[in-house]
């Protein structure tokens, strides 16, 4: 059973499922779901109150219409006069889509899907760590080819270079990342979240510090209930 509390009108859907998993769809389709101020706004909301929801064990984030988000709202950027234009409504803070976003589990891409930084065919560079994520994610040589060209990648070339975990046909990949979510939702909630706090925290630190750093939270899991 699902329950879908959230009219089409709504720039993010939200359907809570029975099995405990949440799957939001960005709803701006005419608009390719740029991340406008608004629509990036309305997401955090929905993300806490998912978070708020203690029968919500894990999320599925997705688009509506043919792309997942198209990136920034150049429409709204350029709507920005001026640098202090950007700097006061603080444009960067909602850039998180496309192959930026830090905290994501970017599991699932279809065969049709299309990774890349165009930002250079704009006349600006990628925001939020663009530049900075994408090469500890590919490495700084496929990074800087990726920067510097506007190019993109397929899914195929995405899953390659470890950008995404997997790739399957075009019309399943909401399902297999529910089923992924799925499988996660199945475990304990809170292993689950120090595990992965372990690997994003790596991304961050030297080897010896990220291994002191998971040796604290392995100790800290012998005094759950979980096993």
């Amino acid at each position: 059973a699902r329950r879908a509390f959230s009219s089409s009108e709504e720039l993010v859907l939200v359907d809570r499922r029975s099995s405990g998993i949440a799957v939001l769809t960005l709803n701006r389709p005419k608009a390719l779901n740029a991340l406008s101020d608004s629509l990036m706004r309305a997401l955090a909301e929905k993300l806490q109150q998912v978070d708020a929801d203690a029968a919500l064990k894990a999320a599925v984030v997705t688009g509506t219409g043919k792309a997942f988000a198209a990136g920034a709202d150049i429409k709204e950027m350029n709507s920005r006069s001026s640098y202090s234009d950007v700097r006061h409504d603080n444009m960067l803070a909602a850039l998180v889509g496309g192959v930026q976003h830090p905290q994501a589990h970017r599991g699932i891409a279809s065969q049709a899907a299309k990774f890349g930084q165009p930002e250079i065919k704009l006349g600006t560079i990628p925001g939020v760590g663009g530049t900075q994520r994408l090469i500890r994610a590919i490495g700084k040589s496929k990074a800087m080819e990726l920067v510097l060209t506007g190019e993109m990648l397929s899914a195929e070339e995405a899953e390659k270079a470890g950008l995404v975990s997997r790739v399957v046909p075009v019309g399943t990949e909401l399902d297999a990342a529910v089923a992924v979510a799925q499988k996660i939702a199945g475990f304990s909630t809170p292993v689950a979240q120090l595990a992965k706090e372990c690997v994003n925290a790596s991304q961050e630190m030297s080897l010896a510090e990220g291994l002191r750093f998971e040796r604290h939270l392995f100790h800290a899991t012998w005094g759950l209930e979980d096993r």
